[in-house]
């Protein structure tokens, strides 16, 4: 299993309030897909730099996981056709170090 980031930019427009709900149906289908999900970070609404879709801005979420890489084609392919997601970026991380127990 690799480790993988999913940096995602939600479509807030008249949904403001319901974006909680959203983060936690895009991270079941992360889970249901065989992700193993160690960290959501949740970054806030920021303005894009260019419109995408009509829209000025975006709620972004970043998810750190570790999947087979199958994995990544398929959950692209579903957050593709989910009209909630504007953009959408995958970048594949370096594996976790074990820790290390150091003697004195």
């Amino acid at each position: 299993m690799n480790r993988y980031e999913a940096l995602l930019a939600l479509n807030t427009k008249g949904k403001e309030e319901t974006i909680k709900d959203t983060i936690e149906r895009l991270e079941k289908v992360l889970t249901n897909e065989g992700a193993r999900i160690e960290q959501v970070q949740r970054l806030e609404k920021r303005e894009l730099a260019y419109e995408s879709q009509h829209t000025k801005s975006a709620y972004f979420v970043n998810y750190i996981f570790e999947a087979a890489p199958t994995v990544i084609e398929k959950v692209r392919a579903k957050f593709k056709l989910d009209g909630d997601i504007l953009l959408q970026n995958y970048m594949h991380l370096p594996a976790k170090k074990a820790a290390t127990a150091t003697v004195a």
